[in-house]
């Protein structure tokens, strides 16, 4: 049988925290928490349930936190746990039993993510893969019989197990204030950061965070190299130029964004709305469906289906199309029926 040490951060969990740590205690061997600067009643909800609880500085690095506390466990395996996860008594029931049958070549173990969309988090897909359970030490092991090599990629296992994502609110705010000292800090973000600060925005952000990164996304567009990317930040810059009034740099994004031959549903809609602005809705109303028929979201998943949806729905009855209207409306209510789901983690 496997141990686990259940390894956390925290700050500021009071409200969430008791709940989590009813639900990893039945498999837990250890709980190791790391309170990275709590003003709330944290620490002392976290001593019902352990001793092992470590003050950290914070340096807005959530790596070097999360570092810190995987460097105190002991068990065999480390399970990373976030205070706003709920875990069902079933789910709980088949961690207890994956202690038991869990083959020790397994390096990695990935649970579902669930809940994520309710929450207008950085991810388009309510259920999803994610790296939840690590061996601790790994053992490097040679393979073949000849001219024998070291495995180095991790073994992992994909589970049925589901980890509820259940928060009081959005943490988004946070996310940005941690991009935005990231830069000013480093000077770049890496590209996996990249992507994930232009999805936060287009899933969350305010006109007021798109305002804080139009400099940082314009001023580094030409080092990009992955046509994906490229397109990423062609889309936040055409955003925030819409919402600063700057034409120019609005229909140069949006430009290069078509002339690569796969433009993108955000900057579609981002037409759409140029030309409502205009009051020309019959323009617009084609933008919103190339958004929504022709063209593929680069950052947040709605604007192929419920946002064009709702645009098309409001043109059209203005326009008196009346048959087109039920058509969207029942095309919008499949759309919030439906929940995505991702096989793995991006």
């Amino acid at each position: 049988m496997i141990t686990i040490s259940v390894c956390m951060i925290v700050k500021n969990e009071a409200a969430l925290l008791e709940r989590c740590l009813s639900c990893v205690k039945p498999f837990a061997d250890e709980i190791i928490i790391v309170d990275t600067g709590s003003t709330d009643e944290t620490k002392q909800i976290a001593a019902k349930f352990t001793n092992r609880i470590y003050d950290y500085k914070w340096i807005n690095n959530f790596a070097d936190a999360r570092n810190t506390s995987f460097s105190y466990a002991t068990c065999d395996y480390i399970y990373m746990a976030d205070a706003d996860e709920v875990i069902k008594p079933e789910e709980i029931q088949k961690i207890i039993r994956l202690k038991y049958v869990l083959d020790p070549s397994i390096d990695i173990v990935q649970m579902y993510y669930d809940n994520q969309l309710q929450f207008n988090t950085t991810y388009n897909y309510d259920c999803e893969l994610r790296p939840k359970l690590f061996k601790r030490v790994l053992k490097f092991v040679f393979h073949d019989p000849v001219h024998e090599v070291v495995s180095l990629s991790p073994v992992i296992w994909d589970s049925d197990i589901k980890i509820t994502h259940k928060p009081t609110g959005n943490h988004s705010t946070r996310d940005f204030i941690t991009f935005e000292k990231a830069i000013k800090q480093y000077g770049k973000l890496s590209p996996r950061l990249n992507s994930m600060y232009a999805r936060e925005l287009f899933i969350s952000g305010s006109d007021d965070d798109f305002k804080i990164a139009l400099k940082y996304f314009d001023d580094n567009y030409e080092n990009q190299t992955d046509m994906t990317v490229i397109r990423q930040f062609q889309c936040v810059i055409a955003k925030a130029a819409f919402i600063v009034n700057d034409t120019e740099l609005f229909f140069k994004a949006v430009l290069k964004n078509l002339a690569t031959g796969k433009g993108s549903s955000e900057v579609c809609f981002m037409l759409g709305e140029h030309y409502e602005k205009l009051n020309d809705f019959k323009e617009a109303a084609m933008w919103y469906y190339n958004s929504a028929f022709e063209c593929k979201p680069e950052l947040n998943i709605k604007y192929q289906g419920e946002f064009p949806y709702k645009k098309l729905i409001r043109l059209n009855e203005i326009l008196g199309n009346q048959s087109e209207v039920q058509k969207y409306k029942g095309l919008l209510a499949q759309a919030q029926a439906q929940t995505p789901t991702k096989n793995s983690d991006s």
